[in-house]
């Protein structure tokens, strides 16, 4: 068993990828009522994602002979702007994450806890490949931002995403 402070932590980040999956699904619906079906399968996939980054924490306490605290999930936004905004701010979100992991990281270093730095490593990469994918989004958005025809590309392009 690991230390409480670090097991509380890890509690914290179940929470915070579980607000993730439910953000992503709440822009999912907002993209779904805007037509946009490529744009709001891209989300319901990251939400797919985000509830498995909280399944993969869940297991590690319980795997570490810990106790799994489950707290409320704070309600995301349900109106929203254009696509291109959205995506800054899936980038912006994901940036929070990936300090959050980074804090963990740095805990788990002060208190010498080493199956938690290498389960930890996982999410590292992780988050290099989210902030990845939303900035090529972003980039894609910003060169078609004038364009509607532009848009319904990406979108169409996004709705080939799979879940993987």
């Amino acid at each position: 068993m690991f230390t409480k402070s670090l097991q509380e932590a890890i509690n914290e980040q179940i929470n915070k990828e579980l607000y993730s999956a439910y953000l992503y699904l709440s822009m999912a619906a907002y993209f779904e009522g805007q037509n946009f079906g490529g744009f709001s399968n891209w989300m319901k996939i990251q939400y797919q994602e985000e509830t498995g980054h909280a399944m993969k924490f869940f297991a590690y306490l319980h795997d570490r002979g810990s106790t799994v605290t489950l707290k409320a999930i704070a309600q995301p936004p349900v109106k929203f702007k254009a696509p291109l905004e959205i995506f800054k701010q899936v980038l912006e979100h994901e940036k929070e994450v990936t300090d959050s992991i980074n804090k963990l990281y740095e805990l788990a270093l002060k208190e010498k806890d080493y199956p938690t730095q290498s389960t930890l490593q996982w999410f590292i990469n992780e988050q290099v490949e989210e902030e990845k994918n939303a900035t090529s989004i972003i980039q894609t958005l910003e060169m078609a931002e004038n364009s509607p025809v532009s848009i319904m590309m990406v979108d169409r392009q996004l709705s080939a995403r799979k879940a993987g």
